[in-house]
């Protein structure tokens, strides 16, 4: 084996590993290492007397070249004031002009022109050309996709999620979007919808406890509402920016912006016919745009949090967003419907977004592993929606024949289903989403986990 000086360096530097000290049997480790000592400090002893050497010949050819034109006495000794790396140094690079020079000359030769015309049709490059060439088109986004086009070809879930996992996110999303449309063609262009808001409406502030609206935490004033959703949703895109997630930060604006736009959007576009008599305004007010910005901004911290984070922001922003759906409806802003379309027209989104994630937005290979917080958070909140739907069901079944006349018997029920609808359709979406962003981010893969799985030990 060759040991250059780095070799040297390592196998003279790196410690002795504990057994294997000269052993019977074993390399011989410390004579091993004064040979490499020695055979060292010879290479360094040959290496100066060699460029000693060379600066002596080039000093006594300058001398005899310069002696048949001057009258100066003959050469004195060399001297070596010049460091023997620059002499070295100066040597190199002369004999690089040199050839240099002589590639130029031959390359105005016209027959070896030709020649290198016909091996750049073939293919073939010149190292210098080449160099440049490749120099040039190592940009970080050329680098970028040589990366990710390599892991590709070892294991294609290191850049995209299971194909499973994208169809799962795309039938997710769908069926969001059906129930938002779905409550609110029930809600507002049905009569015994209509009737069921407008006791809600009317008397929902009166069945909500009242310790809670005493501390409301400030969320009924719309300008609170609005400024801890917009605070919320920039510390998410600056945790994304801060992880050097530059897509998924561009994904969560363009999720907060698409959000946003159709709560503006919707809101004069949808229709609201008069069916009956009602005590409440008759202009459309679904979506509820305060809810939807508060379950926008929780929905992009979830997604923007590494996966040691993501449980505990599912369940601040699903509490966050309950909040707001109830305070919006025991304040008259909105009818439960307008909640209802809003949860679920921004799950639909967060889904959609989900279905796009690239590498930029899934955790580093050797961290995929399983979250037991994730699968605990993501299993009650999925379950408590589903369980509130439920219970919310059975109670408007009971009252169902009551809701066209608006009887006082049928209030405390409306009333009652309105909150466990708010609750149960923010957990059930906080729950979804925090679920498809565990399997979107964390496909479990040899590789994306922490290699290969443990081997029996050796005797």
């Amino acid at each position: 084996m060759v040991y250059t000086g780095l070799r040297l360096r390592v196998a003279l530097c790196h410690p002795i590993p504990p057994g294997q000290e000269c052993s019977k049997g074993k390399w011989p480790l410390v004579g091993a290492r004064r040979f490499f000592i020695s055979a060292h400090i010879c290479s360094l002893f040959s290496s100066a007397r060699i460029v000693n050497s060379m600066s002596e010949h080039d000093e006594t050819n300058t001398n005899a070249q310069r002696a048949p034109h001057s009258a100066s006495p003959a050469p004195s000794a060399p001297t070596h004031s010049t460091p023997a790396d620059d002499t070295q140094w100066s040597v190199l690079q002369e004999r690089a002009e040199v050839r240099e020079d002589n590639l130029d000359s031959q390359t105005q030769d016209p027959r070896i022109a030709a020649q290198i015309d016909a091996a750049r049709a073939r293919g073939f490059v010149p190292l210098s050309e080449s160099e440049s060439e490749r120099t040039a088109k190592n940009s970080p986004e050329d680098l970028q996709a040589q990366i990710e086009a390599g892991l590709t070809q070892v294991d294609p879930l290191m850049v995209r999620p299971r194909i499973s996992s994208r169809i799962l996110c795309g039938v997710i999303a769908l069926v969001f979007a059906l129930l938002a449309f779905g409550s609110y063609r029930l809600g507002v262009h049905t009569l015994k919808g209509q009737g069921y808001e407008d006791l809600v409406i009317g008397n929902f502030a009166n069945y909500t406890p009242q310790w809670l609206l005493r501390h409301n935490l400030g969320l009924t004033d719309s300008v609170v509402v609005i400024s801890v959703s917009i605070s919320l949703g920039a510390i998410a895109v600056f945790v994304a920016l801060l992880r050097r997630r530059w897509w998924l930060a561009g994904q969560l604006v363009a999720f907060a912006a698409v959000s946003f736009a159709c709560a503006r959007v919707l809101k004069p576009a949808l229709p609201r016919p008069l069916l009956m008599q009602i005590h409440s305004s008759t202009a459309n007010s679904a979506p509820s745009g305060h809810t939807m910005l508060a379950i926008t901004a929780g929905l992009m911290l979830v997604c923007a949090v590494p996966r040691a984070w993501r449980a505990a922001c599912a369940l601040f922003a699903a509490a966050y967003s309950m909040l707001v759906g109830v305070f919006v409806i025991a304040d008259k802003w909105h009818r439960p419907c307008d909640v209802l379309m809003a949860v679920f027209l921004v799950g639909a989104l967060a889904m959609l977004m989900l279905l796009f994630t690239r590498r930029s937005g899934m955790d580093r290979p050797g961290k995929r592993v399983s979250s037991a917080s994730v699968q605990i958070a993501s299993t009650v909140l999925i379950t408590l929606g589903i369980c509130g739907f439920a219970y919310a069901g059975y109670i408007i079944w009971q009252i169902f024949p009551g809701l066209e006349y608006g009887v006082a018997w049928s209030t405390g029920g409306a009333c009652m289903s309105a909150g466990v609808l708010v609750i149960a359709v923010n957990a059930l979406v906080v729950g979804a989403v925090l679920a498809v962003r565990q399997l979107t981010a964390s496909p479990l893969t040899r590789l994306g986990q922490i290699g290969a799985p443990p081997a029996p030990p050796r005797r």
